[in-house]
C-alpha cells in the first residue's frame, strides 16, 4: 500500500474500519487511493460525507474529487479510448 498501489489501500480501509474500528484511518487510506483514481474508495468517501457523520469534511471531500478527476483524466489517451470500444 505505502508503495502506491490504490487497492491495497483501499482494502486497508475495510481492515481498519471494520476489523480494528478505526475509522479516521479508514477515511484515511480511502482519501490517498481515491486520490489515485481508485473509484471504490471515493464512493466510500461520497458514502460517508452524505451520511453527515463528521468523518470527511467539506473541503477534504472536494481536494479528494478534484485529485481523483485529475488522476482519471491522466491516465486517458486515444488508445485507451478506442481499446474500450473494442472491449
Amino acid at each position: 500500500a505505502i508503495g502506491g498501489c490504490p487497492s491495497a489501500r483501499h482494502n486497508l480501509g475495510f481492515v481498519e474500519w471494520f476489523e480494528n474500528g478505526n475509522k479516521d484511518r479508514a477515511m484515511k487510506h480511502w482519501v490517498i487511493a481515491a486520490r489515485m483514481g481508485h473509484e471504490k474508495s471515493l464512493g466510500m468517501l461520497k458514502q460517508a460525507y452524505s451520511k453527515g457523520r463528521g468523518l470527511i469534511s467539506k473541503e477534504d471531500f472536494a481536494a479528494a474529487l478534484r485529485a481523483h478527476q485529475a488522476a482519471v483524466d491522466g491516465t486517458k489517451s486515444p488508445q485507451r479510448e478506442e481499446a474500450e470500444r473494442w472491449a
